[in-house]
Order: structure tokens, then sequence, then C-alpha cells
């Protein structure tokens, strides 16, 4: 009969707690080598970028381990001209995106409101791309990465116009960034050169739409991932680069954890991160988040959830 109880010490080994083990034997407590580097290539105003949001996430927050990653700005539009700016998608001018983001929203479950594009439409993703760029020189990538999300959020779930620098303004000032300052340095010039250095750098990547993730080895050699594509995807094509059949993930983040770092999540941010049903969302928030710690809210028949601890 085997006992069981693991406070047994065993006098020959020396050993309280489980016997069975080696006497010496070498052991890695290392994190695996960053040897991948995971570009996104992307634009604040991209429909299928913000649909990418909850697929991200998971991705970045379990298999950041093995690699570095650097989101790139892209470009989507400088301005709207005479001509069509997206003929594939039937899009000449910004009314022609309205309906465009709806569908995305639709089929995506991350909610867009679109009616801004028809009322006070957004002339360039220019200004803040800018903005990001120096964010992310002056403090750094996450600092960035926060505002890009901040700025999605209220695009196209809350109807402003983040080109129009009031907007930008208030965004980084939540952040805890000084707004103004913020602004009026990406109106600058280096603020269109530090732009420019990332669309060189899409170029380079072979980047022709987005949402695009590249990722790439130490040897240079790599996989494309275009499009706003399924969870499995991108572990495939991690595998793949590391040529490995099977890799690590992290355990997912407690809800609490994750909420309070996002402010605010989308259910089907929480069902994709947590595999939940959508049937099941409300049962296990009450489950994972204590009572006073959230509130929820409705856009377009999808919940959303906020924190309500700083």
């Amino acid at each position: 009969m085997t006992n069981k109880n693991n406070m047994i010490c065993d006098l020959e080994t020396g050993v309280c707690g489980v016997s069975g083990e080696e006497e010496m034997e070498m052991i890695d407590l290392n994190q695996p080598k960053k040897s991948i580097e995971v570009y996104y290539v992307t634009d604040p105003i991209c429909s299928h970028c913000w649909a990418l949001e909850p697929v991200l996430r998971r991705f970045t927050e379990q298999y950041g381990d093995y690699f570095n990653f650097h989101t790139v700005m892209g470009g989507l539009l400088e301005k709207w001209g005479d001509g069509p700016v997206d003929p594939a998608n039937g899009i000449s001018g910004p009314a022609d995106v309205a309906g465009h983001w709806r569908e995305v929203g639709e089929y995506s479950r991350m909610p867009i409101d679109g009616a801004l594009m028809i009322d006070n439409p957004v002339q360039s993703s220019y200004p803040p791309s800018r903005v990001f760029k120096v964010i992310q020189k002056n403090h750094n990538d996450e600092k960035a990465y926060e505002y890009l999300r901040r700025a999605r959020e209220a695009l196209f779930a809350f109807n402003q116009n983040i080109a129009e620098p009031s907007v930008m303004i208030e965004i980084v000032n939540k952040l805890g960034l000084d707004g103004k300052a913020i602004v009026k340095e990406a109106e600058q010039p280096l603020g269109q050169q530090l732009l420019n250095e990332d669309f060189a750098l899409a170029r380079s990547l072979g980047v022709r739409g987005f949402p695009t993730i590249v990722v790439i080895n130490e040897e240079n050699k790599g996989i494309k991932i275009v499009g706003s594509r399924p969870f499995e995807y991108y572990v495939e094509g991690l595998k793949q680069v590391l040529n490995r059949e099977e890799l690590q993930p992290k355990q997912q983040p407690s809800l609490s954890t994750l909420l309070k770092k996002e402010k605010l999540l989308f259910s089907k941010e929480i069902e994709v991160m947590y595999n939940v049903n959508k049937s099941d969302i409300h049962s296990f928030i009450e489950q994972e988040l204590t009572p006073n710690s959230y509130e929820v809210k409705e856009l377009l028949g999808e919940a959303y959830f906020k924190t309500t601890q700083e």
C-alpha cells in the first residue's frame, strides 16, 4: 500500500514529501529565450484590427514568453481623395465605411456603431498614429498600446473622432500623461518621421493589408498571417517558426486581474480568453468577480464590463 502522506520523512534519503526523485539533477528555471520577433502591423481605424483584439490579447498573454512583440503603424488612410480608397470593399468615401464597419462589428461581436463616419468622419488615420509613435518614443510600448486600445474604443464603440486634437488629448490625459504636450509634439515633423519609419518597416515585411502578423525567427525566416484569424492560426504559426510540435502556454490571468488592467472588456473578449460560451458569460462573471468590483453595460446588443476599481 502506497503511503500518500506527503509529510512523511524518509530517513535514508533525507526527504520530507514525495520520494523517488533523483538525489541530484539539473534544473532550468529560466524563461525561454525570446528568439522570435512578432510584428503586428495595424492602424487605429482598422475595423478588422478591432475584431482581432480578443484573439491577439490571448495570444500575447499565453505565448508572449516566446517572442518580442512589436506594434507597427501601417498608414491605412492618409486622406480622402476623389477616387475609390478601397475598391475591393466598395469604399469611395467616409459614408461607405459606416456600413462596412457595422458588418465587421456584427460578424466579430466586437461592436462598431459606425455612425460617426456619416456625421463627423475621420479624415485621416495619421494623427492618432503619430500620437502612438510619440508615446512609444517618450514612454514605452505598453503605454502606447494602451493608448491604441483606448482610441479604438473611443472610435468604434463610442463614436468619437480620434483624429481630432481635443479627443486625442482627452484619451492621452486619461492615461496619466500630458495629452496637450504629446499631441503637440506629434504634430511636429518628428511625429511624421517616426511614422514614416514604421511605414518603411511595414513595406520591408511585405505587408499590404491590415491586420497582418509577421512571425520571424533568428534566421529572418518566418510566416505572414493576413487578416483577423482564429486563435489557433497564430499558435500554429508560432509552432512552425519555432519548429516545435508543442508549446507551453502560460495560464491565463484571473479575470479580476485582467479587467483591472484593461479597464473595459467586451463579452467576446472574455469568452475568447477563457473559453466561455456566450450563454454562460454572466454566470462566469459572477463567479470570477466580486459584486462591487465591476459594472455591466450593453452596446449594440453586446455586453461589456467595466472595472470600478482603480
